[in-house]
């Protein structure tokens, strides 16, 4: 398949904007639209100087670029033929995806992100095509989701010890549609979050006309106090939870507190919804989990176990009432997972424990390499989280804002705490996941080091 210049222009993007060489941004940016679906695999490119043309560079420019990407086994060239993008097999072994590793010159850690599960991920597609047939024959539509993907999902809660029917499980396109669906169908007037939260999640309940009540959590716990008092703003309403190696703090809620939100929720007469995206990835060896809230509606999500671009994600409520509800709301439809992805998923699923095994113990190693390289340094303190993807650095000097505005222009992106807060607070925190491989994580220690200033005594 040849792509024309243009296309190939859009699937770059703004890869110019940049403080690295030409010939360094051209080489990563069409490595990243590769790797992340832009630019498909077999795909001829242009001629060089059309290409160069083009992009608005020289065409040495682009003769360099190239040279890198088929030394680097990203492009084929055979002699008298168009140039071919492919994938190298080094790229299966990415701790992180280009813009979060620093090969695209700068990193950016706005989003932990793992890298894909390349083999896998592939071999699991080969295997959903080869059986597309029956999904292929119908009308494209799967009302609650495919009965083997909800069969899957449902098993896997009851070997957990929750005891789940197939008749639970609703099958949407992620996490945050799972979400936007319940505030859709529950319409929450006023809904309990914990403060610091995940701020996407907050813009959908935004999104949904609820106003956001906070109650404080840190990577130590919950504030029990401050979570009555938020479910009592909420009466009738909605709590939003993550309990599970919470985003930002990391914190693993214990199972006393598990049941003071089960008490509360019952109290103030609320749905309790646990996000429970993050609860895969536990780092402290096989010691199990606390049992799950009483009675509270569960949304999962194949993005950090798996990958970010497997858009599938479901509810698991406490019985089948709820379900039966969603099914008939408008959009129901629109938020639900196209039925080739979910095919991907079921196929993920079957591989999913070895996969797991590989990621947690990736995660572990870089967790451990950035705290022993941040440790020890009065400019923050942090906790060393159980689980999930980051630390959350308190700064006990200068505010976040000017920490990454100085970290950005050293080429390194991060998330101040204040964008995680749901009333404007959290000034001198700052999110720091450690997805990146660790020569990486060192050059964000480096950085971060130099951002805050002279080491404090």
């Amino acid at each position: 398949m040849r792509i024309g210049v243009d296309q190939l222009v859009r699937a770059l993007g703004e890869w110019q904007a940049t403080t690295v060489p030409l010939v360094d941004a051209l080489d990563a940016a069409l490595r990243e639209a590769v790797l992340d679906g832009r630019l498909a695999v077999g795909s001829a490119l242009p001629a060089e100087r059309r290409l160069a043309e083009g992009l608005g560079v020289s065409r040495g420019t682009v003769v360099a670029a190239l040279t890198r990407l088929r030394d680097g086994g990203w492009v084929r060239t055979r002699h008298g033929s168009a140039s071919t993008v492919q994938l190298p097999p080094s790229s299966a072994e990415r701790f992180a995806p280009p813009s979060a590793d620093g090969s695209a010159g700068s990193i950016d850690l706005r989003r932990a992100v793992p890298a894909a599960p390349r083999a896998e991920y592939l071999a699991a597609t080969a295997r959903a095509a080869r059986r597309a047939g029956p999904a292929l024959a119908q009308g494209g539509r799967s009302g609650a989701g495919l009965p083997e993907l909800r069969e899957a999902i449902a098993g896997r809660y009851t070997r957990e010890g929750l005891p789940t029917r197939a008749e639970q499980i609703l099958v949407t396109s992620g996490a945050r549609a799972a979400l936007a669906l319940l505030a859709a169908h529950l319409r929450p007037r006023v809904v309990a979050v914990e403060n610091p939260t995940y701020p996407r999640a907050a813009a959908v309940l935004r999104g949904a006309g609820a106003r956001l009540s906070g109650l404080r959590v840190t990577t130590e716990g919950w504030d029990e106090d401050r979570l009555r008092a938020a479910f009592a703003a909420a009466r009738g309403g909605l709590a939003y939870l993550v309990p599970d190696f919470q985003n930002p703090t990391g914190a693993l809620m214990d199972a006393g507190t598990r049941q003071a939100v089960a008490a509360a929720a019952a109290e103030h007469r609320l749905t309790v919804v646990a996000d429970e995206t993050l609860r895969d990835l536990h780092l402290s060896g096989p010691a199990p989990l606390p049992a799950r809230i009483p009675r509270a509606v569960l949304v999962g999500s194949a993005s950090k176990a798996a990958w970010a671009g497997v858009r599938v994600g479901w509810i698991r409520a406490p019985g089948t009432d709820l379900i039966g509800e969603l099914l008939h709301h408008p959009l129901c439809e629109p938020l639900s997972a196209p039925p080739m992805e979910q095919l991907v998923a079921v196929e993920l699923l079957g591989v999913l424990e070895p996969l797991l095994a590989r990621r947690r113990a990736e995660l572990c190693s870089q967790r451990d390499h950035l705290a022993g390289r941040l440790a020890g340094d009065a400019r923050w303190r942090f906790t060393v989280p159980q689980g999930g993807l980051v630390l959350w650095l308190q700064l006990n000097g200068l505010r976040a804002d000017t920490v990454t505005a100085r970290a950005a222009a050293a080429g390194l992106h991060l998330a101040p705490g204040s964008s995680f807060a749901v009333d404007g607070t959290l000034a001198r925190y700052l999110r720091v996941p450690y997805t990146p491989p660790t020569a990486t994580l060192d050059r964000i220690a480096d950085i971060l080091g130099e951002a805050c200033g002279p080491p404090l005594h």
